[in-house]
């Protein structure tokens, strides 16, 4: 099916674009979204004469993204969640948390706004990107703990799983005699009772 966009969709085109796509992409999305309409010769007419205000609606739009996204730019979002202890998280993290605390930071974002491919699904940093209007996106830091020390110290740039290992390793040390041969058990504590005995 050919339509004409009425705004930019990414990864299909600008305002006014004459485009083909998919009829289930057109009928489920774009139509009744407003973002287009089926190219046909009447709404070639309608949007013709009224493509100046279509591209001023969308000017003024973008204009308010632009002013949202400075203040949203760079901003960090903290959230705590269980996890075991190689750091899988015991469910994940979707759209609604995030803009949970984004509205929590006093930041007015729409779950559509958010792009996650996938849910997060592990302790960590992670760049969610959100898209205010179609030419307006910022970035935005999720850091995912356990808790509000072990977020500060990600925070920091520690690698919290890494150094929970490391710390792990180093509290378990096997005794070792230099002088047993391969594959001998260390048996000195009998030996030593035996003496005692006899």
């Amino acid at each position: 099916m050919e339509v004409i966009l009425l705004e930019r969709v990414e990864k299909l085109g600008h305002i006014g674009d004459v485009v083909k796509v998919k009829d289930g992409f057109a009928r489920n999305y774009l139509l009744p979204r407003k973002k287009a309409l089926r190219a046909n010769e009447a709404n070639r007419k309608v949007f013709e004469a009224n493509r100046e205000r279509i591209v001023a609606e969308n000017a003024a739009k973008r204009g308010e993204a632009e002013k949202e996204s400075k203040t949203l730019d760079g901003v960090s979002v903290t959230l705590i969640r269980q996890a075991s202890n190689t750091g899988q998280l015991y469910g994940s993290v979707a759209v609604r948390d995030l803009v949970d605390a984004l509205a929590a930071d006093g930041h007015k974002v729409t779950k559509s706004q958010v792009v996650l491919d996938k849910p997060i699904k592990a302790i960590g940093l992670f760049e969610v990107r959100v898209a205010l209007h179609p030419e307006v996106s910022v970035t935005v830091k999720v850091n995912v703990a356990r808790s509000p020390e072990e977020a500060d110290m990600q925070a920091q740039g520690v690698d919290v799983m890494a150094a929970m290992f490391e710390k792990d390793e180093a509290g378990f040390t096997e005794d070792y005699d230099p002088n047993a041969e391969p594959g001998e058990i260390a048996v000195e504590a009998p030996a030593a009772e035996d003496e005692a005995q006899g």
